[in-house]
């Protein structure tokens, strides 16, 4: 039972991984194109909305899907003014407790307050307000509950990694 936890925490931190690894190459794409919509305006005398709009689209995307890679890599902000002196074992029951109590709880909420938010864009198939922007709002917004599942499925690969290091620790 345990390596197939072990196994399913070693899945859902691989796909946290490449997801995130995927995403972060926005980050460059965000600074090409912010560069491009500069020199065309500045110098051209050109703009197009869709192109602006593509920047807050990437900007949501590198966000929103790369929250569960920054947390399996604890790249969160953490007040760590008692937790860097903790033992291996009160580490383990501080992420364990942690992830159980506040992280699943908060991820559920957004996922459940959400829901209604995401179905009512996708009913309309939600575009851009402005003349010439992107079609694509629904999809956007459905990053929100991306979010939550993926932060979901990271919370529960820290739970099982905790658990192994308590099992361990126990032996």
């Amino acid at each position: 039972m345990f390596e197939r936890l072990a196994r399913l925490a070693d899945a859902f931190d691989a796909l946290n991984e490449w997801l995130g690894q995927a995403v972060s190459w926005l980050s460059l794409l965000m600074v090409l194109v912010t560069f491009l919509v500069v020199v065309l305006r500045y110098a051209f005398d050109l703009g197009w909305i869709a192109m602006q709009e593509s920047i807050t689209y990437m900007h949501a995307a590198l966000f929103l899907v790369g929250a569960a890679y920054t947390l399996k890599h604890k790249g969160h902000v953490r007040v760590d003014v008692f937790f860097g002196r903790f033992s291996a074992r009160a580490k383990a029951w501080v992420d364990l407790l942690g992830s159980l109590l506040l992280l699943l709880p908060v991820c559920l909420f957004i996922f459940s307050v959400s829901w209604d938010y995401v179905a009512q864009s996708w009913s309309l198939y939600e575009g851009s307000r402005e003349a010439g922007g992107l079609d694509g709002v629904y999809l956007l917004k459905s990053l929100i509950l991306v979010m939550a599942a993926l932060l979901v499925l990271q919370g529960v690969s820290i739970m099982i990694r905790c658990g192994q290091v308590l099992r361990k620790l126990r032996a």
